[in-house]
């Protein structure tokens, strides 16, 4: 699979825009958008950096469906991609003339009822936004926009959509992204809110 290296983890379901000028990763859209399916995959960068390449990858990433394209007179490309299911990387293989891996998808596995972990993200998220507040009201600190709650019931979608709402690192997410299920995704990002939360209490001391 045609793959893209980014400095930031994308989940299933978020939309993805990007502006494509290095040569490589224009000649990747055009053979993505030459394909059946015009997809891509997505992993962090854990060290280095998105151009030139000589960067550290994450092992697992989302696959991405171009849902919009559009051509600049430059030769750039504006696309909007939809993450879909996650992957793992089985193989990197050369980056010639992208970035390309033998990945097999990764669906969720049963990992147990969530309803418990649900609660605690919902408390958390409370919490995190009234200790938004008060931080602004002290210090005048711009409050981040909190998505509002995910509509679906299923827990996968669910888990993945209420992490992609809130104001988390690009670490934490991908520990969301690679949790084995959407139970233990939960109380990875239950882990993650409690962290932005110690921290904002230690801003208002």
């Amino acid at each position: 699979m045609p793959m893209f290296p980014l400095g930031a983890a994308l989940l299933p379901g978020e939309r993805l825009p990007l502006q494509i000028f290095e040569p490589r990763y224009v000649a990747m859209i055009q053979a993505c958008l030459a394909a059946p399916q015009p997809r891509f995959g997505v992993v962090l960068i854990t060290r280095g950096r998105e151009v030139g390449g000589g960067d550290e990858r994450a092992l697992v990433g989302t696959a991405a469906l171009i849902g919009s394209c559009v051509e600049l007179p430059d030769g750039r490309f504006g696309i909007i991609a939809v993450g879909e299911q996650r992957l793992r990387i089985v193989r990197w293989l050369l980056d010639d003339p992208y970035p390309r891996a033998e990945v097999e998808f990764w669906p969720d596995e049963p990992d147990g009822d969530p309803a418990a972990a649900l609660a605690r993200v919902g408390e958390l998220t409370d919490e995190l936004e009234a200790s938004w507040h008060d931080l602004a009201a002290k210090s005048g600190a711009p409050v981040p926009t909190f998505a509002d709650p995910p509509l679906v019931s299923e827990p996968t979608p669910r888990s993945f959509a209420l992490a992609s709402g809130l104001p988390i690192g690009e670490s934490d997410r991908q520990k969301v992204l690679s949790a084995a299920g959407p139970t233990t995704r939960l109380h990875v990002l239950a882990d993650a809110l409690s962290d932005v939360i110690a921290v904002l209490q230690f801003r208002l001391l």
